[in-house]
């Protein structure tokens, strides 16, 4: 879950980020995240129980690695050379 402060009219900086599974309150520094973070923005489309609907939340590192652990077929992971 992420929580922004009002600056101006219309801008907003990031104030601060909780992980959605266990309260944990991840590290913001000046509207920066300083801290691993997964985060999902998904909208569910037709023949969906959710049509419409967007749920949005975000991970800490540790909840993300439980999580993805109790998949039944294994994430696949593979090596970024670049950040953006």
């Amino acid at each position: 879950m992420r929580i922004y402060k009002k600056k101006e009219v219309q801008e907003s900086e990031l104030d601060r980020v909780i992980c959605n599974q266990c309260g944990k309150k991840l590290k913001v520094e000046d509207g920066i995240l300083k801290e691993g973070c997964f985060s999902i923005d998904y909208t569910f489309d037709y023949f969906s129980e959710k049509d419409g609907y967007i749920y949005s939340l975000d991970l800490c590192e540790s909840c993300f690695d439980t999580w993805t652990r109790g998949f039944k077929e294994p994430v696949r992971i593979s090596e970024t050379r670049e950040f953006l």
